[in-house]
């Protein structure tokens, strides 16, 4: 039985931007912040099966794409990477790129990478706040500036940079084309609406990611039988012992706890294991009694995200 908040670990990008608040504070030194790598307290905690990061995009990432499973095995690697995107806030003009405008041959594609054409053979789109998006292995694909997403994703590391505008980072070309399934992109499902609090947005063989929208002054039972990672979007609520505010992330497995929300609601993306929702993911309980959980704002206020180097 585990529930626990978990730390934040930041990656430095140079498409990073310097302020990700709300979500944390400004790193220290004033290095770019590209990525919160979100991971288990505690220095004997097992590794988890999926990894959740925030994404911050003041430029725009490479042209890449993440092996599957067997081609990531091929090369001595555990596993490949199939991941989800959550669209947290995004400029007016920002975009993402999904997949080929056609299917082209191996061939075709290494010439496209080598000319700089690659990029108007990706098929880019207009993305806006609350679009949720699911990435399979094998997809070609890019995040533009502007953006700020929350990601789940097996647990991997493993990118082929196809194309890096300009940039000195190193190309995996020869590994990008073996990996990549060089066709449009074809969407993966709509959102389904689970009850009156809870949509499935986006699930796969790995995993499922779904919005909670929970009122004002409820209480619940949350239930979890697997691995499951839950981010506060918005609001305050009580989760066991733990106060959360927006920004906060925890990370439960097979335990059983109740979730206290105060006056301003809750809204918060759950991520867990498996293709399948939970059916019992949360038990409504009744109204919760405002006196015996005051605000938490004034510490909400002060509490730290802090980066660290």
């Amino acid at each position: 039985m585990t529930i626990e908040r978990a730390a934040s670990r930041p990656v430095r990008k140079p498409w990073g931007c310097l302020d990700p608040w709300p979500w944390s504070q400004r790193s220290a030194d004033g290095a770019k912040v590209g990525e919160l790598w979100f991971q288990r307290s505690g220095d004997k905690a097992s590794e988890s099966i999926l990894l959740l990061k925030l994404l911050f995009s003041s430029a725009p990432l490479s042209i890449q794409v993440h092996p599957d499973d067997a081609f990531a095995r091929s090369i001595g690697l555990e596993r490949g990477k199939t991941e989800a995107w959550y669209v947290l806030s995004a400029e007016s003009d920002a975009k993402i790129g999904l997949g080929l405008t056609r299917s082209v041959p191996q061939s075709d594609l290494q010439r496209a990478i080598g000319e700089g054409t690659i990029v108007d053979l990706i098929q880019w789109r207009n993305v806006k706040a609350g679009d949720a998006i699911l990435v399979p292995a094998r997809t070609i694909h890019a995040i533009g500036s502007g953006l700020v997403i929350a990601e789940i994703q097996q647990r991997s590391d493993v990118t082929f940079r196809l194309f890096d505008y300009g940039s000195d980072r190193e190309l995996h070309i020869d590994m990008a084309v073996a990996a990549a399934d060089a066709a449009p992109f074809v969407a993966q499902g709509r959102p389904r609406r689970l009850t009156d609090v809870r949509t499935q947005l986006v699930s796969c063989r790995y995993f499922t990611l779904e919005r909670v929208d929970l009122e004002p002054d409820s209480e619940w039972m949350l239930n979890v039988d697997r691995e499951t990672w839950a981010l506060v979007l918005d609001g305050e609520a009580k989760i066991g012992q733990m106060t959360v505010v927006r920004g906060d992330v925890v990370f439960m497995e097979e335990d059983e706890v109740r979730v206290e929300v105060v006056n301003a609601g809750l809204k918060g993306l759950f991520a867990y294991v498996g293709s399948e929702a939970e059916a019992n993911l949360l038990q409504r309980k009744g109204r919760r009694n405002a006196a015996d959980f005051p605000s938490h704002k004034a510490l909400a206020s002060s509490a730290s995200h802090g980066l660290t180097s």
